[in-house]
């Protein structure tokens, strides 16, 4: 398991987001305090405060996880403190 924190800061971030966590074979939540959606939802996506970075937990391949990080690079943010 790897995670990591990604901040969506608009309704198209969340499109891009739950359209690369569908094409992902594994699987991966999102998690906002005790919370966890599945990343695949994007509903479950808009029912968490996204006002803030969330964080991701992908179960997977080590070259699954790979690939779902690279194609999220760029809503990925350094952990929230």
């Amino acid at each position: 398991m790897s995670e990591f924190y990604v901040s969506l800061s608009s309704i198209e971030d969340v499109r891009q987001f739950v359209n690369a966590a569908t094409c992902c074979p594994c699987e991966v939540d999102v998690l906002s305090g005790r919370y966890v959606i599945d990343a695949k939802s994007i509903m479950g996506l808009f029912s968490l405060d996204l006002s803030k970075p969330v964080r991701v937990e992908v179960h997977g391949s080590d070259s699954e996880r790979a690939e779902f990080e690279k194609s999220v690079a760029a809503f990925e943010v350094k952990a929230p403190k």
